[in-house]
């Protein structure tokens, strides 16, 4: 990530698509280009993957967006291990009532993959957290690149965001890759009893930033770890 600016990418096709999931569109909104959301693909993404958008208007000058990465077990069987099919859902509420943009991207497991993942899961088991897990299979703690984002987000023509997110390196690499992050907008907490030890993962290594509240600060007290060398 040393670049000031992503290689160019274009956008491919524009189809217009209402998420059922988040509910119906917006009033009076026609579906297609200008109207309802639309699903866009892209060309020239630099890491050749297939990362979509989810555009929803309206947008206005600078849009909320929020950057989401692949979760099969999360975003379609709605897991408890983690938080990610909560976020999802939260954020495409959010675009259905505002309008904005969802950014998917394929970097599943942080981005070592499914299969990598579900590996990661059995280590976890055995109380290994998920970032030290990820290494313990020979993989980065976090693998994700943000600059096809930023790509994404200049062939839309929005070099101006706020961002949903507890996650400051998203913020960062964006600004690294050209974004002007405006506003950063938290989600919410989405805690079971299943995800705790996740999220107190996210939050103590991973930097990730939570709302404080009692509920939450009662249930991320829960007796730590053993200590673990941390890289």
């Amino acid at each position: 990530m040393t670049s000031a600016h992503p290689h160019t990418a274009s956008v491919r096709a524009r189809v217009p698509l209402t998420a059922v999931r988040a509910g119906k569109p917006p009033p009076g909104a026609v579906p297609g280009r200008g109207g309802g959301p639309e699903l866009v693909s892209f060309r020239r993404l630099r890491d050749g993957r297939d990362h979509t958008a989810y555009v929803v208007p309206p947008l206005g000058d600078e849009p909320l967006v929020r950057i989401h990465s692949e979760c099969f077990t999360g975003d379609v069987l709605g897991s408890t291990r983690c938080d990610c099919g909560s976020q999802l859902d939260e954020a495409l509420r959010r675009l259905l009532d505002e309008g904005g943009v969802l950014l998917y991207l394929r970097q599943e497991g942080r981005g070592i993959g499914l299969y990598n993942k579900l590996d990661a899961y059995l280590l976890q088991d055995r109380d290994v957290d998920t970032y030290e897990a990820n290494r313990m299979l020979g993989r980065g703690a976090d693998e994700r690149d943000y600059e096809v984002a930023a790509q994404m987000l200049l062939a839309l023509g929005l070099p101006r965001v706020r961002l949903l997110t507890n996650n400051p390196d998203k913020v960062g690499q964006l600004v690294t890759h050209g974004i002007a992050v405006t506003a950063v907008e938290p989600t919410a907490v989405h805690l079971t009893p299943d995800s705790a030890r996740y999220l107190r993962a996210k939050r103590e290594i991973g930097g990730h930033t939570f709302a404080s509240t009692a509920s939450t600060a009662s249930s991320f007290s829960l007796p730590a770890p053993s200590p673990r060398k941390r890289r």
